[in-house]
């Protein structure tokens, strides 16, 4: 046999590989040179309910509209169910059934039998989830008049099929409770094509408030998130949760900021609010449902309190200012107080004894956008009541650098392309190291269409790698927004982490370089230098002390392979772990459809010197964790 004529192809290939790879970069690094301790919590979440993220997101409440809000439309996302000969009305009432939600929806039942029941009907969050051999939990508030049953059903969109009822008894004309549950069984096809409906099959009229659908959720937790999304999100081992978000906090007017004290106690006393995205919240995702969110991933809760400046330019200040700071005061101790505080008493008295723990609090946000400015005197106000109650207890955030009032922390945020995120890798190198640390509280790379493409994932990860060679100075951070309901209603801001419809979720490429990175952060940063920083080369090197592991980071976003020599002093005879993160072009990505299209792929490389060749693909990411002594 004839070798050379396949060898031949082989040599040209490597050669064509080799005529178009990038100039040879070596980077030196010495493991026992400490550059800078990490904040083993640098990495975090950051949340606000944008994009569906609460409600039609990890929210895992069903049925849309469940406090049937009604506009000169009627009641959006409800319709009449009329089987057979059954027939029914709806209209509003102005009776409900706690001050919170004074009013509700009356339903007229005016034909009905057993075979010809009529009611109302619900299509959810663009569908509902349905799946085999899976108990769904529900309830609703109802006031009946002649009405002595109602009969619950998940329904199949396509097929009209019923996939799990419920019977559930009515009882007395006054507001009450009832509660149901939905069993599917095996033969259920999986899928979001379903909707709900509430019937009755005798005349009379009925009353309902606060209807509600929940599947399984994340451990089990009553008025819980989503199983899918949770996993997701524990996948990127985040240390913090920053909360209840930016805009979401501020709220476009006073009125519609986050009123803590409005999110907490039993779901029928919230009123609910509108948030500064355009739609209403629901706040079922109120803030002792945050906390536990951050509980049940076991990470911290970072806290952002009101500032007295929302979105639209009102503010207060002074004396105004000071029945605002009182609820932030309140808020701190609902969080944190012991059961003898009121608060804290509150807190216990919702189902949640144990004080959380809270090292960070975040006064305000954004609140550059205040043009008066009063953010100085605001903060300081704020501070200086935080301090005088809570003693040495927080670190403070200042969303912006203050004059007044000496924050422990300044939040920055970044929205770039990903050639900006390029050349700001050096951003912080050279910045003051007197002030105050630095929290990039909202980063994002800002390209692809829903989640990012491939070209953002190069973006974020080259600016993670200048925070991290900077992890004494940025030592807090987190990616902006988290969420986004891929529908195209669903989404107010573009590009977002983690997309998800009512039945599937996906993480982006760039959600795989926040696990990558996160999960190989290691305890110091390690001195380390290139040979020559031209080109879209970029990396840094981290070392787990108790692992003896070093951890380097490095990213070719150029379209062309990269050679790198790697000498490294120290080394530990034996293998690395090598994840790698690649896409053919700058354009892929993941979708709803090809969720992953993009994912990390493990091997190993083997050491044995201090020296290292490899040559790294175009547009890649790689975490290689060498061995050393």
């Amino acid at each position: 046999m004839n070798a050379s004529k396949f060898l031949a192809p082989l040599m040209l290939a490597a050669a064509s590989v080799n005529a178009f790879s990038q100039s040879p970069v070596t980077l030196t690094v010495e493991t026992h040179q400490n550059v800078a301790q990490i904040n083993p919590g640098m990495y975090g979440l950051m949340t606000e309910e944008i994009n569906h993220s609460y409600d039609g997101g990890l929210y895992a409440e069903m049925v849309r509209n469940r406090t049937l809000d009604k506009s000169w439309a009627g009641f959006e996302y409800w319709n009449l169910v009329e089987l057979g000969t059954g027939r029914a009305e709806m209209d509003g009432s102005d009776d409900g059934p706690s001050k919170a939600l004074p009013k509700s929806m009356k339903v007229v039942i005016t034909s009905a039998s057993a075979k010809n029941e009529a009611g109302i009907a619900n299509g959810g969050w663009w569908g509902m989830d349905v799946r085999p051999s899976t108990t769904y939990t529900g309830s609703f508030y109802a006031k009946p008049e002649g009405i002595t049953e109602a009969h619950v059903s998940l329904i199949s969109d396509d097929t009209g099929a019923t996939l799990a009822e419920a019977k559930v008894p009515l009882d007395g004309a006054a507001w009450k409770q009832y509660t149901y549950s939905l069993k599917t069984d095996a033969k259920v096809k999986a899928g979001k094509a379903n909707h709900l409906i509430i019937t009755f099959a005798q005349p009379g009229s009925i009353q309902l408030q606060l209807i509600s659908l929940f599947p399984p959720t994340y451990r089990n937790r009553a008025n819980g998130n989503r199983e899918d999304l949770m996993k997701l999100m524990a996948a990127m081992s985040p240390h913090f949760l920053r909360l209840p978000g930016g805009n979401y906090l501020e709220g476009d007017t006073i009125k519609e900021r986050f009123n803590w004290r409005e999110t907490v106690g039993p779901l029928v006393d919230r009123p609910t609010h509108r948030s500064p995205w355009n739609y209403q919240s629901s706040d079922g995702m109120g803030l002792l449902e945050m906390l536990e969110w951050c509980e049940d991933l076991k990470i911290e809760p970072l806290l952002a309190v009101y500032g007295g400046y929302s979105l639209k330019g009102e503010l207060v200040v002074g004396d105004d200012l000071k029945p605002f700071i009182q609820e932030d005061l309140d808020e701190i101790e609902y969080a944190t107080g012991a059961t003898s505080t009121k608060y804290g008493a509150m807190r216990a008295r919702d189902g949640h004894p144990a004080p959380f723990h809270i090292q960070y609090i975040e006064i305000g946000n954004e609140d550059f956008f205040d043009k008066k400015p009063t953010y100085d005197e605001r903060f300081s106000q704020i501070a200086a009541a935080i301090r005088e109650k809570y003693p040495n207890q927080f670190k403070l955030i200042a969303t912006t650098p203050v004059k007044k009032g000496d924050p422990d922390f300044v939040d920055d945020h970044f929205y770039k392309t990903p050639e900006e995120f390029f050349a700001m890798v050096h951003h912080y190198d050279n910045a003051d190291r007197k002030g105050p640390k630095i929290f990039v509280g909202e980063w994002a790379t800002r390209i692809g269409d829903t989640t990012p493409n491939f070209a953002g994932a190069l973006g974020d990860a080259a600016w993670m790698t200048g925070m991290e060679r900077n992890a004494d100075l940025v030592q807090l951070a987190s990616y902006a927004p988290l969420l986004t309901n891929v529908n195209p209603d669903g989404m107010q801001w573009s590009p977002n982490l983690i997309g998800y419809d009512a039945s599937r979720s996906y993480g982006s490429p760039s959600y795989w370089v926040q696990v990558l990175f996160d999960s190989h952060l290691g305890d110091h940063v390690v001195k380390s230098a290139a040979d020559h920083e031209e080109g879209l080369f970029f990396w840094s090197t981290t070392i787990s002390t108790a692992e003896k592991t070093l951890h380097v980071k490095l990213v070719n976003a150029s379209d062309r392979p990269q050679p790198v020599s790697l000498k490294i002093d120290g080394v530990r005879p034996g293998k690395a772990k090598v994840e790698t993160l690649h896409a053919a072009s700058r354009w892929a990505t993941n979708t709803i459809d090809t969720p992953n299209a993009i994912v990390p792929t493990e091997s190993t490389l083997a050491v044995s010197g201090d020296s290292l060749k490899l040559t790294l693909p175009g547009n890649t990411v790689q975490v290689i964790d060498v061995p050393v002594q």
